[in-house]
């Protein structure tokens, strides 16, 4: 087996669109050469997304209450109703081949649920699966949810953490299957860490996906031109 190489790209905030696109740029680069594989970490603004379940009546709020939340509302070809995006949550996109040894979509999500698992007990979190529904629950409600897109098996979308998100815009959607949401600083009683969050997730994915290596982006990806030249990055 070749030796896997994991590229991480932290954003920062960045607009949903904005995530998209390089999602698209990096997904092309993926599917031709095979060679890298990305995990992008990043913050959106206020953002409801409407999967590919998605009814049409998952949001109760109305255009003109919508902007007065300053939220934007999106169709993606995720898999999954509606999700909010929007501050203080952590939104990771894995840009990565499951070809040719990981070729079993089930189990990628459950690998995703399994990073976010272990991440959440780094901060005393007991988090866990509930059979038949997918993300990443608590006893107190879901604290990050899972969508994910598949083409020629390289993966984009992914999962949504609720760090210190306001969770009151939840009350504007029925999220996903309607169970109740959490978030990691109502579970532990204070503001948690965005950055020390996005430490703990590079390292349980890294784990959990058996990467030989983590390399650090010499530039951001949303600088990087259309074609993504490979920066050589340096191990972390």
């Amino acid at each position: 087996m070749h030796p896997r190489y994991l590229e991480v790209l932290r954003e920062g905030r960045v607009g949903y669109q904005e995530g998209l696109d390089l999602q698209k740029r990096l997904e092309n680069e993926v599917i031709e050469r095979r060679e890298r594989d990305y995990l992008v970490l990043l913050e959106h603004p206020h953002t409801f997304t409407l999967g590919r379940r998605s009814k049409g009546d998952g949001v109760l709020a109305t255009a003109e209450l919508l902007r007065n939340l300053g939220v934007e509302v999106f169709e993606i070809n995720r898999g999954g109703k509606v999700t909010y995006h929007g501050l203080g949550q952590i939104v990771g996109y894995p840009v990565i081949s499951l070809s040719p040894d990981r070729e079993d979509v089930h189990k990628y999500v459950r690998d995703l649920e399994e990073v976010l698992i272990r991440a959440m007990a780094d901060f005393g979190i007991g988090a866990f699966r509930i059979e038949g529904l997918t993300g990443v629950h608590t006893t107190e409600g879901k604290v990050a949810a899972i969508g994910v897109h598949i083409k020629r098996w390289v993966t984009t979308h992914g999962f949504a953490l609720n760090v210190n998100t306001d969770l009151s815009y939840y009350n504007w959607i029925i999220a996903c299957e309607g169970e109740p949401v959490t978030s990691m600083e109502r579970l532990i009683g204070h503001q948690v860490d965005m950055a020390e969050v996005e430490d703990r997730i590079i390292e349980r994915f890294r784990e959990v996906f058996g990467y030989d290596d983590v390399h650090a982006p010499l530039t951001a990806g949303l600088n990087k031109a259309s074609g993504l030249a490979h920066p050589g990055g340096t191990p972390r």
